[in-house]
C-alpha cells in the first residue's frame, strides 16, 4: 500500500523528536533517516553576507553551502566562469540566462531496483520532493573541473554520494561511475529559488552502503519500474512531488535506459545536449 503510516525520527538541537509522516511509498521500502553523527544540529549560523536574499528562515547548513562555488557554462557547456550556489540558484539570474552546470545520479542495485531519494524538508530548492538518487553540482576546482571524459562531474557525483547518502568513497569510485549524456533544463521552485543547468546524467550498478544525512534526505527506497510508475502516477494528481529534472527523465528516457542497464553503451552520446 502507497498510505503507510509511518514514524520520522526528526534532529532537534541534538534531541531526537518522534513525528508522524505519511509515506506515499510502498510499504516496506521506505526508510527513514535519523540523525547521523555529523548531523547540523548545535552547528554555528553562517555569517556569509547574502544582502540580495534574506535568509533568515533557512536552514543554516543549507545556507552555508550557498557559498560554494558552482561552473558557469553557456549553452553549449563550455566554462565560462564560477559563481556561487546561490548567485546560480536565484531566479533573477536565472531569468537574465545564468547557467551551470549540474548533474543526476541513477544508482540501481544488483536487483536492478533504483534508489530514491526524498528531498528533506531543509532543502531551498524543491524541499519534500522525490528524485532520483542524488543531484548536485560539480565545484570549480581543479579536480572537477576536468572535463576529459566528464572525469570532473563524476569526482563531484563521488563526493555527493557520500556527503548526501552516506556511501563510502571506496563503494562508487568515478570509474564505475557511466556518464550517458546531457540534459539542459530550467525550472522555478518558488518566487525566489529555481534550477537552470545542463545536467550530467550518470548511471551506477551496485550495492552499497547507506548511512543518509537527515539534513540533505528525509527518506529513500529502492522501488522496481512498476513501483515508480506508480508514484509519477501520484505525482501528477498532485498527491506527492517530484523534482521537475526527475519528471523530465522518467517520462523521457529512463526506462527505456533501465530496461537497457546491461547494455548502456547503446545510449551514449557525449555530443549532444537534450533540450528539456
Amino acid at each position: 500500500m502507497w498510505h503507510a503510516l509511518c514514524r520520522v525520527a526528526a534532529a532537534v538541537g541534538g534531541r531526537v523528536a518522534a513525528r508522524s509522516h505519511t509515506s506515499l511509498l510502498p510499504a516496506g521500502s521506505l526508510r527513514v533517516q535519523g540523525a547521523r553523527a555529523d548531523s547540523a544540529a548545535g552547528r554555528k549560523r553562517s555569517t556569509t553576507a547574502m544582502p540580495e536574499v534574506n535568509t533568515d528562515n533557512l536552514d543554516e547548513q543549507q545556507v552555508q553551502l550557498l557559498a560554494e562555488m558552482c561552473i558557469l557554462i553557456d549553452e553549449n557547456d563550455k566554462k565560462i566562469g564560477a559563481d556561487t550556489k546561490k548567485n546560480c540558484h536565484l531566479n533573477e539570474n536565472i531569468d537574465k540566462g545564468l547557467l551551470h552546470r549540474a548533474f543526476s545520479v541513477f544508482l540501481f542495485n544488483t536487483e536492478d531496483k533504483l534508489l530514491l531519494q526524498q528531498r528533506s524538508d531543509a532543502k531551498i530548492t524543491f524541499p519534500d520532493c522525490f528524485t532520483n538518487t542524488c543531484c548536485s553540482h560539480p565545484l570549480s576546482t581543479p579536480l572537477e573541473l576536468e572535463e576529459n571524459n566528464a572525469h570532473g562531474v563524476r569526482r563531484a557525483a563521488q563526493r555527493r554520494l557520500r556527503a548526501e547518502l552516506g556511501i563510502p568513497l571506496e563503494q562508487v569510485t568515478p570509474e564505475e561511475i557511466s556518464y550517458l549524456t546531457r540534459i539542459h533544463y530550467k525550472a522555478r521552485s518558488d518566487g525566489i529559488w529555481g534550477e537552470h543547468e545542463i545536467d550530467y546524467i550518470l548511471f551506477v550498478r551496485k550495492n552499497v552502503t547507506l548511512n543518509p544525512d537527515p539534513n540533505e534526505i528525509k527518506s529513500y527506497c529502492y522501488v522496481t519500474q512498476e513501483e515508480l510508475k506508480q508514484l509519477l502516477e501520484k505525482a501528477s494528481k498532485n498527491e506527492i512531488k517530484i523534482t521537475p529534472w526527475f519528471k523530465l527523465i522518467a517520462e523521457t528516457f529512463l526506462f527505456k535506459w533501465w530496461d537497457n542497464l546491461h547494455n548502456l553503451n547503446r545510449f551514449v552520446d557525449h555530443e549532444k545536449i537534450h533540450r528539456m
